[in-house]
């Protein structure tokens, strides 16, 4: 319970307290429910798109909106880490010093331009997905986003620093839990797109895998992984799915 506590305090703006003591335990547990709140962030994100269209809102404003929405629910903290994170990746250095770069509170021309190629891409694709009825596939997108956190935070991984959100998560997660969460992904994703019952699981696959690559790459130009790094995997997730999703359809 310390951690479903945790990863609420954590993750949300809602007013949960999380535990006195907050060690790996606690992290490791705070990451294992994050699907959890992924998942409720996404109905709650199909039912504002629902509830704009039925208002006669264009599909592509109500799509900015959701996203704008979810960025305040989870106090910006995601894109903020997804911007450090390609300012760090954009940055010429060692480790150490892509890491200092990431630390540094502003947003460099790498950071701002990346938040806005995956935010517009989200909020159009997002909108998109309404304007067709899928909203499955938007619950699928936003819970499955944090399963990629579960995955980032896989064991055999390390954090970057020894301090930090990094350290109380990275390295935590067995591949037995996250082969559990990644398993009920793909049966969700089954009911995604009503003609293929394929093509929303082969949509999540490619994504984790892309998140498997991606985190293992931030690895080594970091030396292990932080908060930023998590935080930028479960906002290209959320652009990847929905993308996918839209494929075809």
């Amino acid at each position: 319970m310390d951690g479903i506590h945790l990863a609420f305090s954590w993750l949300t703006i809602l007013p949960f307290r999380g535990p006195r003591l907050v060690d790996r335990h606690a992290g490791a547990w705070a990451i294992a429910a994050s699907p959890l709140i992924g998942l409720g962030f996404g109905v709650v994100a199909a039912l504002m798109l629902w509830g704009m269209l039925a208002a006669n809102l264009p599909w592509q404003l109500a799509g900015v909106l959701t996203v704008g929405a979810l960025a305040l629910f989870t106090r910006g903290m995601h894109i903020d880490g997804l911007a450090d994170t390609a300012d760090g990746l954009g940055t010429f250095g060692s480790p150490a010093r892509a890491q200092e770069v990431m630390r540094v509170g502003g947003s460099g021309p790498f950071g701002v331009a990346t938040l806005v190629v995956v935010l517009v891409g989200q909020a159009l694709a997002l909108g998109a997905l309404a304007e067709k009825q899928m909203f499955v596939g938007i619950v699928v997108a936003i819970a499955a986003a944090r399963v990629s956190v579960v995955l980032a935070c896989r064991t055999g991984i390390r954090p970057a620093r020894k301090d930090g959100f990094g350290a109380l998560v990275v390295g935590t997660q067995s591949w037995a839990l996250i082969g559990t969460w990644i398993v009920a992904c793909l049966f969700i994703a089954t009911m995604a797109v009503s003609n293929s019952p394929i093509h929303g699981p082969v949509v999540v696959v490619v994504a984790f895998a892309v998140a498997f690559v991606f985190t293992i790459h931030c690895a080594r130009r970091f030396a292990g992984l932080n908060g930023d790094v998590l935080g930028a995997v479960l906002e290209i997730t959320v652009l990847l799915i929905a993308v996918g999703m839209l494929l075809g359809n």
